[in-house]
């Protein structure tokens, strides 16, 4: 698995990125093949240490957050959350993840203010059908995901409804 560690306003040492790596290594290689790219991102908030782990394979993006007081701390917890993501999901991921990934027992594993934009964001979208774009937003940890649908071509957007349903927004 190749890992890049970056951080924002702060200095991150060589003995952190060779325990990421060593960790990612240990923890998620038996779901993820050579190919996978992980990145970490730190930056520094009121004094806690926020985490954010990207794990890309297969074209699907793993992602998880913490924060805490000790960088190795987070990333541990980040670690564990993108397993659980996985344990979660993992009828429908088996065919995205190793052919061995799954063959061992995981019981142990354990106020009104002005609108304004604040930021952009632009991604590949890739055809897929609801229920990938579905394990995709939970994977990516968000609330809605905009694709484009294999079956039609059209843009589509998946969200989580109230009721922990999933709807889908078709245009005419």
């Amino acid at each position: 698995m190749k890992v890049t560690v970056n951080a924002k306003k702060m200095q991150v040492s060589q003995a952190f990125t060779d325990y990421a790596q060593k960790r990612l290594d240990t923890k998620l290689d038996k779901f993820f093949g050579e190919e996978a790219e992980a990145k970490v991102m730190l930056t520094e908030q009121k004094n806690q240490i926020v985490l954010e782990l990207t794990v890309r394979y297969n074209q699907m993006l793993y992602r998880a957050e913490q924060s805490a007081v000790d960088k190795n701390d987070a990333l541990d917890a980040a670690i564990d959350k993108i397993i659980r993501q996985i344990r979660k999901n993992k009828t429908r991921l088996e065919k995205r993840l190793k052919d061995n990934a799954f063959k061992q027992d995981f019981e142990d594993i354990v106020e009104e203010s002005d609108i304004s934009v604040i930021r952009y964001k632009q991604f590949e979208m890739r055809p897929m059908t609801a229920e990938e774009a579905i394990i995709q937003m939970n994977q990516l940890g968000h609330s809605f995901f905009m694709f484009e649908d294999a079956a039609t071509g059209s843009i589509n957007v998946v969200y989580q409804r109230a009721d922990e349903g999933y709807a889908v927004i078709q245009p005419k």
